[in-house]
């Protein structure tokens, strides 16, 4: 069994509680507990989110924190924005055009991760040596895509409310053009795109509705007659309404609904 634990280095900076599950041995953790946990990089703290339950593995629960680690993770946390600080002065200095979105240590301080955006290609190894000897620590770069860093920074969503991403939002769904094209949504890049500028994570939330609603009505550009023998062309579905709109061969549109269908 395991227990989902949010991690104190978690890339995300706003409140999403992103999970990562870990195995115990013996009684389990109590709720909101502080624990310690292996993970591939070493050893972190992090928080206790869930009961016991059956989930992948993400590493193992070593022991319950103590006040000395947690103190010890604090201490850490105000480095890794020293760090943090000191590479974009660097960055900038050298003129890469990359963003520094956060660093995090393990809880030995022998791992320094640093997670970095940029538009376009960058090579940061160059300065893993100069990280390495200032800080002590072994450097480790991590690209991240711009939903991720939409993420990181916290955003604001179409809706006005805080992007789902840097709250709620466990991951990031395959969105497709497909998905709007469904829901009768402009295909206008600037109203079905997200702050990140990628498709719209919430696309995909009533699409299933949709494809139940659609399975109802016959598709555009079908030819149908209703129950009174009016036919034509289908060139506007409805799928909320339950209605599609038929261009009758005298160049008249009508509105019929899925009852009124043959």
């Amino acid at each position: 069994m395991t227990v989902g634990v949010r991690l104190h280095a978690d890339l995300r900076k706003a409140r999403t509680p992103v999970l990562r599950y870990f195995r115990f041995q013996g009684d389990p953790p109590p709720l909101e507990a502080y624990v310690v946990v292996r993970t591939s990089r070493g050893l972190e703290v992090g928080k206790v989110r869930t009961p016991p339950r059956k989930e992948k593995e993400a590493g193992e629960v070593v022991r319950l924190a103590t006040k000395e680690d947690l103190d010890l993770a604090s201490r850490l946390r105000a480095r890794a924005e020293e760090a943090a600080f000191y590479l974009r002065a660097r960055l900038q200095e050298e003129g890469v055009r990359a963003k520094v979105l956060g660093c995090d240590f393990t809880l030995d301080g022998r791992h320094l991760s640093v997670h970095y955006a940029a538009e376009e290609r960058v090579n940061l190894r160059r300065f893993t040596r100069e990280l390495a000897e200032r800080f002590g620590a072994r450097v480790e770069f991590l690209a991240e895509g711009p939903r991720e860093e939409a993420a990181y920074l916290g955003t604001l969503g179409a809706c006005g409310m805080e992007s789902c991403c840097s709250t709620w939002l466990q991951g990031f769904a395959q969105v497709s053009i497909k998905l709007a094209r469904d829901q009768g949504l402009p295909l206008n890049p600037e109203k079905i795109s997200g702050p990140c500028g990628r498709l719209l994570c919430c696309l995909a939330y009533e699409h299933p509705v949709y494809q139940e609603l659609l399975s109802e009505l016959p598709r555009k550009n079908a030819r149908v007659c209703t129950r009174e023998g009016v036919c034509g062309k289908v060139q506007k579905v409805n799928p909320l309404k339950g209605t599609v709109e038929l261009l009758l061969e005298e160049g008249k549109a009508v509105e019929v609904s899925k009852e009124e269908l043959a």
